[in-house]
């Protein structure tokens, strides 16, 4: 790495590999899935073609990602290793501290529905009910993403057709503030729209 703290302690040595501008974003979106560069640099609105070559390589020489070839096709993606997938832990950690930052809602920043794939297991993985087995949409800018209780936690991904119990719409600040329970679902009904069984939505956002 080109910088170091030069300190001898965890924190210090953990920013001076994921600390610079773009890593961690980098890594939530690599925690979605592998990624082609171009997917990357369309996921990071913002970011400059260079300094995304320049982190991409900084990280896959810690040790944090690694350039593997595509399940379909002979094409190079961009995946994170074991070690690198640890970071899941403290970037939902991160996303959990930030609820204060996000309630006054998005501004003028820029939003991609495909971030509620980390977001929403970190908002709700302490609060949906452990025993739900319901299984539920999210859609959110012509996006629909399925939520569901594994168990050991909540698993968000694209719809991928099976069976939904019912599904939720409704703008990304509102689905953000349900998961982060500082909204309930009769604060905003009216704004909200949801089709299937109501108990279902409130397994998971209710709690």
């Amino acid at each position: 790495m080109s910088r170091s703290y030069g300190q001898y302690c965890g924190l210090a040595r953990a920013l001076d590999v994921v600390g610079d501008r773009w890593n961690l974003l980098i890594v939530r979106q690599l925690l979605t899935a592998p990624a082609r560069y171009r997917e990357l640099l369309d996921g990071l609105p913002g970011v400059a073609t260079n300094l995304l070559s320049d982190r991409l390589r900084d990280l896959e020489a810690a040790g944090v990602v690694e350039r593997r070839l595509a399940e379909e096709g002979n094409v190079v993606v961009y995946a994170l290793t074991p070690w690198g997938a640890e970071l899941r832990e403290p970037i939902e950690g991160l996303i959990r501290w930030s609820t204060p930052l996000m309630v006054r809602g998005p501004g003028g920043d820029r939003f991609r529905a495909e971030w509620f794939v980390v977001a929403l297991p970190a908002l709700l993985g302490s609060r949906m009910a452990a025993d739900s087995s319901s299984a539920m949409g999210v859609g959110v800018d012509g996006r629909l993403f399925q939520v569901r209780s594994t168990g050991s936690g909540v698993e968000v991904g694209p719809h991928d057709g099976r069976d939904l119990d019912a599904v939720l719409r409704a703008d990304a600040a509102i689905v953000l503030g349900l998961a982060a329970g500082v909204l309930a679902l009769d604060d905003v009904r009216g704004i909200v729209d949801i089709e299937g069984d109501e108990t279902a939505v409130r397994a998971v956002f209710g709690v």
